[in-house]
């Protein structure tokens, strides 16, 4: 087993973390990772308070092993933090914005705190703040994030850590990804994409059908789908997605597209019926490793086990 300071900490048998994908990972996803050994996570977004009461039980439900909520910090207030706490997760995880006013909340309630980075800036605000766990995410993943590439990123920020751990993210979808993490001093990985994947993902199939036959080089970063679907997103957070005809059109006519009312109500339409040439995919560069769709309980020992040979393969060289 790869035990780290991360696993530690969270009591969780696997360094790895299921991305808290907003929207696609609820409470059955949370639940399937936790019990295959790693931490699930459920991405509250930000902060529906139904649609996250029904995916906690569903977690709660399901697994007796801990699990997380995730947030986008832009994107909530204190009461959201507050009734999430209340449910008693195993850590709870901000990203995207800044997290002072919710940190004190989280420390009250003696639940650990995992803050997403994408800057170095923002890892040293996350460490000052206290925070229990610093995710580097790279801008090979995909969804939302920052530029920095993954390689060089994440050890800057472990040198700057200390006894903190750090998760890497960005890019990472087998135990390859998990042994490259570990490499670079990262107590464990957080992984998305490879997790949208899986059965228990709250997805449909054509977009679980685009991931596996998408290739990383067909993955780009940018705001085309954040103003086609009004999301309001902060400009400093581009998202990486899979190239389609509606990405063709648009690139590059953002300020148009912000005015176009009549295609932003078609691009709705175009979400609701699940059209993959038309909505957004998320994907990071590593999708070119999914070849199939798993169940994420049966992922994580598959990917605790190639991180494990990989490993081994280095030893011998």
């Amino acid at each position: 087993m790869l035990q780290t300071a991360f696993t530690e900490l969270l009591g969780v048998d696997h360094p790895i973390v299921q991305a808290p994908m907003g929207g696609s990972a609820g409470g059955a996803l949370a639940a399937a990772v936790s019990n295959g050994g790693g931490l699930g996570m459920i991405g509250g977004g930000r902060g529906d308070h139904d649609w996250l009461a029904t995916e906690l039980a569903i977690a709660a439900d399901r697994t007796d092993k801990p699990w997380g909520i995730g947030f986008l910090t832009w994107a909530i207030d204190s009461a959201v933090i507050e009734w999430s706490l209340e449910q008693r997760p195993a850590a709870l995880m901000l990203s995207f914005g800044d997290p002072t006013p919710f940190v004190e909340i989280v420390r009250d309630a003696d639940i650990p705190l995992i803050v997403q980075v994408t800057n170095l800036d923002d890892a040293r605000r996350a460490l000052d703040l206290g925070a229990d766990v610093v995710v580097a995410q790279g801008g090979e993943a995909g969804g939302h994030g920052g530029g920095r590439s993954t390689l060089p990123f994440v050890p800057a920020v472990v040198d700057i850590a200390g006894s903190v751990p750090v998760l890497a993210a960005g890019g990472i979808a087998d135990g390859r990804g998990l042994a490259a993490a570990l490499a670079l001093g990262a107590s464990g990985a957080l992984i998305g994409t490879r997790f949208q994947a899986t059965h228990e993902a709250l997805i449909p199939a054509q977009v679980g059908k685009a991931i596996v036959d998408a290739h990383g080089s067909e993955t780009e970063r940018g705001r085309v789908f954040d103003i086609a679907g009004g999301a309001q997103w902060p400009a400093e957070f581009s998202s990486r997605t899979v190239c389609n005809a509606f990405l063709e059109r648009w690139r590059g006519r953002e300020v148009e597209l912000a005015k176009d009312i009549a295609t932003q109500q078609e691009y709705s339409r175009s979400v609701a019926r699940g059209d993959t040439d038309e909505m957004a995919v998320w994907a990071g560069e590593a999708v070119d490793l999914i070849t199939e769709l798993h169940s994420a309980a049966e992922l994580v020992p598959l990917i605790v086990a190639g991180a494990e040979r990989a490993i081994a393969n280095i030893r011998r060289t």
